[in-house]
């Protein structure tokens, strides 16, 4: 009766468990058409994304069913796929994750995300697609964006400038919230530099108006 009873568990687990590994690998298929698609305005036009559903040995199926999950990526073309950690640099991660987080926003509970170097050696139109992409998920998550770009600046809702100063000898960072006017001044010089001109101080008012 026991092993009856454990056959039929195991025929039930296995029933449930591949219906479940058939609807992983139909919508690992599916995401990654979303996300390679974000990844060419991002400037990743070589990377290629890409979900890696492959069966468990027999002594780790468990509860989560029989599959092992990786997402993998390749950053160039004929490049090593690897797991993103440990193939993209801090700028390539960032846009990569960001591409990612677009694409499942609406799955996500609400949180913070940080996106360091989003936009690291990227200027112009790739900028502003950052910037505008960076926008739409700060529709259904909190975003804290580290930028040297007056595009996705003056995108921001609120900005803020980090500063360092000297105290007794020692080296300290601070920040404080800048005010309209001063978000101005800030984007203008994120353009032009230390001397700001008129120009630049024009264009600035115009991006934070878009």
């Amino acid at each position: 009766k026991v092993r009856n009873k454990v056959l039929q568990a195991k025929k039930s687990y296995y029933e449930s468990a591949n219906i479940l590994s058939s609807h992983r690998k139909k919508f690992a298929f599916h995401l990654e058409g979303l996300i390679n698609k974000e990844l060419v305005p991002l400037k990743l036009v070589d990377a290629k994304f890409e979900v890696e559903v492959i069966e468990k040995d027999e002594n780790k199926k468990n509860e989560n069913g029989i599959d092992n999950i990786k997402f993998l990526v390749s950053m160039n073309k004929g490049g090593m796929k690897g797991e993103i950690h440990k193939v993209s640099s801090g700028g390539e991660l960032s846009r990569l994750m960001l591409a990612i987080n677009l694409v499942i926003a609406n799955s996500l509970n609400k949180k913070t995300l940080v996106f360091d170097e989003v936009d690291s050696g990227v200027s112009g139109s790739v900028a502003e697609a950052i910037a505008v992409r960076l926008l739409n998920l700060s529709n259904t998550q909190q975003i804290l964006v580290v930028t040297h770009l007056p595009q996705v600046a003056a995108r921001g809702k609120q900005h803020f400038k980090t500063f360092k100063f000297s105290k007794n000898n020692t080296t300290l960072t601070g920040v404080t919230e800048l005010s309209t006017a001063d978000r101005v001044e800030e984007v203008a010089t994120m353009i032009s530099g230390d001397k700001i001109t008129e120009e630049a101080r024009q264009l600035s008012k115009k991006l934070l108006h878009n």
